[in-house]
């Protein structure tokens, strides 16, 4: 099996995990890093923050790689007190919400109109999966945006529009860079900064979290991949 996996701005916790072991591939723009998990090939490409730079790294890995899966590990803002810092995720659905044509389409905010809601679902049979492997995940609804959010005035607002659990800022373009490709995904994440914590709190507790999320992903790509 290949597997594509999309790293954001966590890509030391794959350094520091697996070392010597890694194999630097490099394309216009992208370092990207081979190494193997028992039965699979994973090729971990460090795409950086934000939805463009997720949707074309989501693509290269699909177009020039041929992976059978996208799988995104990374860190995520709290946006309801039992989101807390280290809690770990499996993402259910994702909603852009800084996506917005309803002036022209007299739709809700965030609504891609080719789906019959504006929250956009993951790999269900992926989730399911995970879940059997790491039995602590719980399901969230993530939202998703260009946006660090750090305001907990703004991350209860999140939760209150969206009715999301977590927010981050690459999740929408890889679900759907990878629907258009009918490619599978499943997206973990673990809580780096609570609903009262910013930016001090997630720099403080980045590298720690990010390790804490490979490890559970490594352990569902072995068992449940």
């Amino acid at each position: 099996m290949k597997i594509g996996m999309l790293v954001a701005v966590e890509m030391d916790a794959v350094f520091k995990k697996y070392g010597d072991t890694l194999t630097k591939i490099e394309r216009p723009g992208y370092e990207i890093y081979h190494y193997q998990v028992d039965h699979a090939d994973v090729y971990a490409l460090s795409s950086g923050a934000g939805e463009i730079a997720a949707a074309s790294g989501t693509q290269l890995l699909i177009t020039e790689f041929k992976v059978d899966v996208i799988v995104n590990f990374g860190v995520v803002g709290g946006l309801t007190p039992q989101m807390g810092v280290t809690r770990t995720c499996v993402v259910e659905k994702v909603v852009h919400y800084d996506f917005d044509t309803s002036p022209v389409d007299h739709c809700e905010v965030g609504r891609y109109l080719n789906y019959p809601e504006r929250y956009i679902k993951a790999t269900p049979e992926l989730i399911e999966k995970a879940l059997e492997v790491e039995p602590t995940l719980i399901k969230v609804a993530c939202a998703s945006g260009d946006k660090f959010i750090a305001d907990p005035e703004k991350k209860a607002a999140l939760h209150r529009e969206f009715g999301a659990d977590i927010c981050e800022m690459e999740a929408a373009a890889i679900v759907l860079t990878c629907n258009r490709n009918k490619v599978p995904c499943l997206l973990l994440k673990t809580v780096s900064d609570s609903i009262h914590g910013g930016a001090e709190e997630f720099s403080k507790a980045l590298d720690e979290t990010a390790q804490i999320c490979l490890k559970i992903t490594e352990r569902i790509i072995r068992e449940g991949l």
